[in-house]
């Protein structure tokens, strides 16, 4: 089986690796970083992120698309959400089978408010059409997976068979997966807790501690919760991994991008200077945008999430708005 990863970071190096210890595949790896091609092509490393981990021989690494598309299986998307559109427009002009989607990226359309996977499936046509789509998403960091960290994630599609057949395929000792079929619920709880990662952040930053970080997760449970269920999403799928899981492993590690860039913006109690000199993707920063702007043309409350925005977009201090958000109504929870 021909399994290609669109994209050659941290995430799809970390699963190719995992899938590559069962030696049963022929595993491919397509990115625009000569560089980080190169070290893995060359010497069986990403060395940029995994310095210490040397790679499995059976993964290839190319620059060239044809070469990565043909005759592939199942692709699995790993690129930023903001990279969505060039990666459905190279697969429309390269793609030359009816691969089974795995999609791995975390986000939402900024026009729609729609997830990725819902995203793909409105932009393919007869030019390309996919087989199935698949999210394999839930609380998980790459360096552990690559280190072989007991870790649990979803497969998730609304065809149980396409579910199944990603978790047969990539689950393995370290690396358990459970099937799901709540695909909205699933998206909108992997995109919405960066935002709350980025609050819980910024709490920290200020100066806040255990207490007020339980208190916000809670809240921001709550939130993602009304707006899922506003847009068909089932209660129960926040109480999981996609949910609950991934929000608690988000918004309390400091290897997590969206909460460390939230520190920098409490520690200023400014976004300005975090905004300025960001060099990584935080995908919360886009996904507040969206769901705020999503939340307000609904009417759905999402209080952080607004809080959220308005310190990214608005200018608005970090400290300023913990006050606002301590002192809207009582009410009951």
């Amino acid at each position: 089986m021909k399994i290609t990863f669109l994209g050659s970071g941290a995430w799809a190096t970390a699963l190719a690796y995992d899938l590559a210890k069962a030696g049963q595949h022929d595993i491919w790896m397509y990115g625009n970083n000569p560089a980080e091609i190169e070290d893995i092509s060359l010497r069986h490393a990403n060395s940029k992120y995994f310095p210490d981990i040397s790679l499995p021989v059976c993964i290839k690494a190319t620059l060239d698309p044809k070469e990565a598309l043909a005759k592939a299986d199942a692709l699995v998307l790993a690129v930023p959400s903001s990279q969505i559109n060039n990666i459905v427009a190279l697969l429309k002009d390269n793609c030359d089978t009816k691969p089974l989607l795995i999609n791995v990226i975390k986000g939402f359309d900024p026009k729609t408010g729609v997830g990725i996977s819902t995203l793909i499936k409105q932009s393919f046509d007869e030019s390309f059409s996919p087989r199935g789509i698949v999210c394999l998403v839930g609380p998980s960091f790459a360096y552990d997976v690559i280190h072989d960290d007991l870790t649990a994630v979803c497969a998730v599609s609304d065809v149980e068979e396409d579910a199944k057949e990603v978790q047969h395929l990539f689950s393995s000792p370290s690396f358990r997966v459970y099937v799901q079929r709540d695909v909205v619920g699933a998206e909108i709880g992997a995109g919405m807790k960066n935002i709350i990662a980025i609050a819980s952040g910024i709490m920290e930053g200020l100066g806040y501690k255990d207490n007020t970080r339980a208190a916000l997760i809670t809240r921001g449970l709550a939130e993602m919760t009304r707006y899922g269920m506003k847009h068909g999403a089932k209660a129960e799928t926040f109480l999981g991994l996609t949910g609950v899981g991934d929000l608690c492993l988000t918004a309390s590690s400091h290897r997590s991008r969206n909460y460390e860039f939230g520190i920098l913006i409490g520690k200023d109690d400014s976004a300005a200077n975090a905004l300025a000199n960001n060099q990584k993707t935080v995908e919360g920063v886009y996904a507040a945008k969206t769901i705020h702007e999503q939340a307000l043309k609904e009417g759905i409350s999402v209080p952080i999430v607004d809080s959220v925005y308005a310190v990214l977009y608005e200018g608005k201090k970090p400290s300023d708005e913990v006050k606002a958000l301590m002192e809207r109504s009582l009410k009951a929870e």
